[in-house]
């Protein structure tokens, strides 16, 4: 069968260190026509590799020949359970009474709008109750952003779909030992991704509730959140401050928001125990109130393992 291939050169650098290289590699093609990003990201999904960070081609040639080869790598499909009795990974930081989460914002006041003690004049001796009432921002503890959070008309959190937020097929990306603080697109080149719910696994939720955390943390780069709308996710989740740089060097550009809400893909941020989820097969829910005319809001975000 006359097939068309690919001969090039490739260097490959990776996020956690290191690098690969390859001399005259072929590689078969779906059609003549890919240009040579789409090549690299074939070469990257054909082998298998995890956590790239850059891939460049040198000396590319397109031929037609009869195919030898391999059919090429694919990744096999982690099993992924529904059975309700499987363990659940709670993914959510605890909110609790004057608990910082993003610093500059206002801490949540937790009291009492109807205390024990009152109630018990208002019902049947022996029988109290406590109405509790919170004060913060919607930007408190493990959250979700909506479209509406970054665009005036876009979909508030009335508007959410259950579709994109419950029993996900989750994909978790481990960027612990990443030498960037930038996550580039070749990270994700290896899986498919299309409706899933995308997990970055930073290691940045250790310094929650600490000065530490508001320093310049990991994010996703405009690149990175561009591939993951091209791929068609459902979600992404980031266990750090942001979702995007927040140092004084992006001077305030949000890329990864604006491109991430624009394509209705919402975005849950300050996650954590991403660790005991595996990379692939779990299934993920964050669910937030259904409030109209409100951009964000806290959500118990938590993982079904397989």
């Amino acid at each position: 069968m006359t097939s068309y291939r690919a001969a090039f050169d490739a260097d490959v650098s990776f996020a956690n260190g290191g690098g690969l290289t390859a001399q005259g590699f072929r590689l078969g093609l779906p059609s003549a026509d890919l240009d040579e990003e789409q090549i690299g990201r074939l070469f990257v999904r054909h082998l298998g590799l995890a956590l790239v960070s850059e891939v460049r081609l040198r000396n590319v040639r397109v031929v037609e020949e009869e195919h030898k080869g391999s059919p090429g790598f694919t990744r096999a499909s982690g099993t992924r359970s529904s059975d309700p009795s499987s363990p659940l990974v709670d993914l959510s930081h605890t909110i609790r009474d004057g608990q910082v989460t993003y610093p500059g914002l206002p801490a949540p006041r937790i009291r009492a709008h109807l205390s024990r003690a009152d109630s018990r004049q208002r019902y049947a001796p022996g029988t109290e109750f406590e109405i509790g009432a919170i004060h913060m921002v919607g930007n408190t503890g493990t959250y979700l952003d909506s479209p509406y959070h970054r665009y005036a008309d876009g979909g508030d959190l009335a508007s959410l779909p259950l579709e994109r937020l419950v029993n996900l097929p989750a994909e978790v990306f481990r960027l612990t030992d990443s030498e960037r603080r930038g996550i580039r697109a070749g990270v994700f080149l290896d899986r498919d991704l299309r409706g899933a719910a995308v997990l970055l696994h930073t290691g940045w939720n250790r310094h929650f509730g600490t000065p530490a955390y508001g320093e310049p943390a990991p994010f996703l780069t405009e690149e990175g959140a561009r591939h993951l709308v091209e791929e068609g996710v459902a979600l992404v989740g980031i266990d750090s401050l942001n979702i995007d740089d927040t140092s004084a060097e992006a001077a305030g550009a949000r890329p990864a928001h604006s491109l991430l809400l624009a394509a209705g893909i919402p975005v849950v941020e300050h996650l954590t125990a991403l660790e005991r989820v595996p990379p692939s097969g779990a299934r993920f829910t964050a669910v937030p109130p259904r409030v109209e005319g409100f951009g964000t809001f806290p959500v118990r975000a938590f993982a079904l393992l397989p």
